[in-house]
C-alpha cells in the first residue's frame, strides 16, 4: 500500500487539478479513464491557447488601426492603458479594472466606447462583452475604421 501511495504522490507532484485527477484514475488501475483525462486536459489547453492567441491578434490589429503600437496588446496593464487612450477614457480607469465588481462596469463602458470609436452600434458592444473571441478580431481584421475617441475630453463617465 505504501508503494501505491508513493507512486500517487510522485505522479501528482506539481500537477494541475486535471492531471491530478488523471493520476488518481491511473493509480486506481483504470488506465483508460486516466489516459482520457490526460487527453481531455491537453485538448482543453490547446483550445484555450488558441482562443487567447486569436484575441491577442485581434487586439494587435485593432491597436494598429487606432495608431497605437500593436505590441501593446501583449503587455499586461499597458494594454488596458492603451485601450483607455483609444476610447478617450482617462488612464486612471485602469484602477477600475482592478476592483472586483467595479471592473464589470469598466468593461461594459470601455466596450461601448470601443464600439463607438470604430463606428459601431450598441449591439456590437454587447457582442464585444459576450463574445470577445469573435468580435475583437472582427474589429481588428474587418473593415471597421477608427473614428477617434468616443468620449469627449474631460468627460470621465462616472
Amino acid at each position: 500500500m505504501k508503494q501505491r501511495v508513493n507512486k500517487l504522490l510522485a505522479m501528482t507532484m506539481g500537477a494541475t487539478n486535471l492531471s491530478m485527477l488523471s493520476a488518481i484514475f491511473l493509480f486506481m488501475g483504470d488506465d483508460d479513464a486516466g489516459l482520457c483525462a490526460c487527453g481531455g486536459g491537453a485538448l482543453f489547453f490547446l483550445i484555450y491557447m488558441a482562443v487567447i492567441v486569436v484575441i491577442i491578434m485581434g487586439y494587435w490589429k485593432m491597436f494598429i488601426k487606432a495608431g497605437k503600437p500593436g505590441w501593446a496588446a501583449i503587455i499586461p496593464i499597458y494594454n488596458i492603458i492603451t485601450l483607455c487612450e483609444i476610447v478617450g477614457r482617462p488612464v486612471w480607469w485602469v484602477i477600475l479594472f482592478l476592483i472586483p465588481l467595479v471592473n464589470l462596469y469598466a468593461v461594459i463602458m470601455i466596450s461601448l466606447d470601443l464600439a463607438k470609436s470604430f463606428g459601431k452600434e450598441t449591439g456590437y458592444a454587447i457582442g464585444l462583452i459576450l463574445l470577445p473571441v469573435i468580435f475583437i478580431p472582427m474589429l481588428g481584421f474587418g473593415s471597421a475604421e477608427y473614428k477617434g475617441p468616443s468620449v469627449a475630453p474631460g468627460q470621465t463617465g462616472l
